[in-house]
């Protein structure tokens, strides 16, 4: 899939339709609330973690959807150093401030400066989720003009698929057969006045396969930063397995004619967590059958994975379980909770990457950002650690005890380090016999030692790194002004 941002190059085009005349009253309200937005943003780096991209223009689009808000995508704004709307009845343009952002469901919300953008407004309400192969439009400002654009199409499938924004998070999205082109991201599509999705990505393969945000991850948004801030979503933490295999569900015991899932992992510091075991049968959730294909119905026209009911909920709230073990059903009852330690695997947006540099020596805590900017640079020999730690992170109960790697992930050429590519794409385990467990570890050990040498121990490696302190030092400050680091 392809997220909207107008930078990136889509073979699709707009199609026009004329309104009939009964349409005319409703679309001037839904003109009045879509807004178009300009954005100037510049990305950091993650390789290159002193330095910026340039600036880059691009639009989309949003919507009012009371109280002055303006709901968007939020790979929009991400990055944004500026950002500006328009109205279609407007020649001026207004600043406006960023309130909320969720790159988890890519979703966020503005609001305008100058009261003066809201003169003759009105707002758009959210409606239930549509029905398969029923219509919509998507009314939105694609790139190639200033004019509101309206696409037609029929609501073709409704599933939990990637959100690419963040390239970790799954929700609910609805797919479309509108043609949806850069520019429109953040637009509503609307059946029957209200809106019932938010254009955000597309399918790479196949024409006009579009897909929308559906209202209910709207709606959760909007609930989570009622209290002024958003918290994210809650993760179950667990992995499952199909019960398709009728041998299998003998050798376990499952009685003939009972639905459910193998549950294959219990991930460290998940929801799950202590509640829930490796070898569980999960039956139910909520109340709701669990199908053998880990499935539960959504409504008439769909089956959903059983997490999406987890997706609904907020920190604190109840999952409640009917498990099969050990030959009993049993009820299992635990509350949702937030895993931080996803946080690393989520793309990066709005915040600059933290390093450190010891004699041109770049560490760097472990990240999504880095790992895809590293795999980029075509310096990746010897990475499998880096590559293993990465997926395995979490799983292996490393999060437990550790607050991320750190990674010697590149080096800036220079005599004080012309021995060193050997620990190239490796993780620092310990500095002069202290544990790093995060950048600040490290950065505290170097600027509190005296030692005449910095011994650098990498994971599964018995060889350490000597290095000279004071060496490392007078070479940094060459480096830097060489590099242009400063």
């Amino acid at each position: 899939m392809q997220i909207l941002k107008s930078g990136l190059i889509l073979l699709a085009f707009s199609i026009h339709f004329p309104l009939f005349s009964e349409e005319r009253s409703d679309f001037d309200h839904v003109r009045k609330a879509v807004v178009q937005i300009k954005v100037y943003s510049q990305a950091f780096s993650a390789f290159t973690p002193w330095a910026t991209d340039g600036v880059r223009a691009s639009s989309g689009t949003g919507f009012l959807i009371g109280n002055k808000r303006i709901l968007t995508n939020a790979h929009v704004i991400s990055n944004a150093k500026y950002v500006q709307v328009q109205r279609y009845n407007q020649t001026e343009w207004y600043r406006v401030k960023i309130l909320h952002v969720a790159h988890d469901c890519d979703l966020a919300v503005l609001e305008a400066e100058d009261p003066e953008f809201y003169k003759d407004s009105t707002d758009l309400s959210l409606g239930e989720i549509p029905e398969l192969n029923s219509s919509l439009i998507v009314v939105g400002y694609p790139i190639g003009g200033n004019k509101v654009s309206v696409t037609r199409g029929i609501v073709s499938r409704k599933e939990q698929s990637k959100y690419e924004h963040s390239s970790v998070d799954s929700h609910l999205v609805l797919q479309v057969d509108a043609a949806i082109n850069p520019g429109n991201s953040g637009g509503p599509a609307i059946q029957n006045n209200k809106v019932v999705g938010v254009a955000f990505q597309v399918a790479t393969k196949g024409e006009n396969i579009g897909y929308l945000i559906p209202t209910k991850v709207i709606h959760h948004f909007l609930k989570d930063i009622e209290d002024g801030r958003y918290d994210g979503y809650v993760e179950l933490g667990i992995g499952t397995f199909n019960s398709f295999n009728t041998s299998l569900r003998k050798a376990k015991g499952i009685p003939d004619g009972l639905e459910g899932v193998f549950v294959t992992r219990i991930l460290p510091n998940g929801s799950a967590d202590g509640y829930l075991k490796e070898g569980d049968y999960l039956t139910e959730i909520d109340g709701l059958t669990i199908g053998r294909n880990g499935t539960i119905t959504l409504d008439k026209d769909a089956r959903v994975d059983f997490t999406e009911t987890v997706d609904d909920k907020y920190s604190g709230e109840p999952i409640r379980f009917k498990v099969f073990r050990n030959g009993k059903l049993i009820d299992v009852e635990f509350k949702a909770k937030r895993m931080p330690d996803f946080d690393f695997m989520r793309n990066r947006y709005d915040t600059p990457f933290d390093y450190s540099m010891i004699g041109g020596l770049l560490f760097q805590e472990m990240s999504r950002d880095l790992l895809g900017a590293w795999s980029r640079s075509g310096s990746t020999s010897g990475g499998s650690q880096f590559l293993y730690r990465y997926d395995y992170f979490i799983e292996d109960g490393i999060g437990r005890t550790k607050k991320a790697d750190v990674v010697l992930y590149r080096k800036l050429a220079h005599p004080v380090n012309s021995s060193s590519d050997y620990f190239l794409n490796l993780v620092l385990e310990s500095v002069n016999g202290e544990a790093i467990n995060s950048l600040a570890d490290l950065k505290r050990i170097i600027s509190e030692s005296k030692s005449k040498f910095l011994k650098l121990k990498f994971l599964n490696i018995d060889l350490p790194l000597i290095l000279d302190r004071e060496e490392t030092q007078k070479a940094d400050s060459q480096i830097r002004s060489t590099y242009g680091l400063e």
